[in-house]
């Protein structure tokens, strides 16, 4: 974990915000019991973690694709080509939203900007350190020209929802959804 206590007390203000504007549907499905507090997500978000990207074309179109999440310091971060379709569309639409999914049993949605970070200026040696500590023992040294080739971004969050089911994970049948007491009939 990553995060200093002005980091979690800022992700405690942006998920607490959320979900006091979520609409009904989504609070009945992220009941209180089911969302992850800003420590306990930070504690659960470490190392990689697979994020969809969603960026918008010039005509508005979405656009979603796979990268490597890093969550540091209360944000996420990812990296790719500079000259990637993503980093095209944030230089001209930061506007983004991505979502890890690793199963039924985690949900992390962040909606945000994603601000373009260059990783190897002093400013970002922890961000750089974080990166070589979780990348260099899965990939080797030849890890290293992938990162000084990359772009990176990370996501200043305008809203993020959690949603956390630990026993979905451990094999348990799922419990019983919610009713919607809204009827077709």
């Amino acid at each position: 974990m990553h995060e200093r206590p002005e980091d979690l007390a800022a992700l405690r203000a942006v998920i607490d915000a959320s979900y006091e504007h979520a609409g009904a549907h989504l609070q009945a499905i992220h009941a209180p019991e089911r969302r992850l507090d800003a420590e306990a997500l930070a504690e659960q978000l470490t190392g990689m973690c697979l994020l969809v990207l969603a960026t918008t074309t010039r005509d508005g179109h979405p656009i979603t694709g796979p990268v490597d999440g890093i969550f540091y310091r209360g944000r996420f971060h990812f990296g790719s080509s500079p000259d990637s379709v993503r980093f095209r569309h944030i230089r001209s639409r930061p506007e983004v939203s991505a979502t890890h999914l690793p199963g039924e049993h985690l949900a992390v949605t962040v909606h945000g900007t994603a601000e373009v970070v260059d990783v190897g200026a002093p400013e970002h040696a922890e961000l750089r350190q974080t990166l070589l500590d979780i990348y260099l023992p899965r990939y080797g040294d030849d890890w290293l020209q992938v990162l000084n080739g990359a772009t990176y971004a990370r996501i200043h969050p305008r809203r993020m929802f959690t949603f956390s089911m630990p026993e979905l994970d451990a094999g348990a049948p799922p419990a019983a959804p919610p009713t919607d007491r809204r009827s077709s009939a």
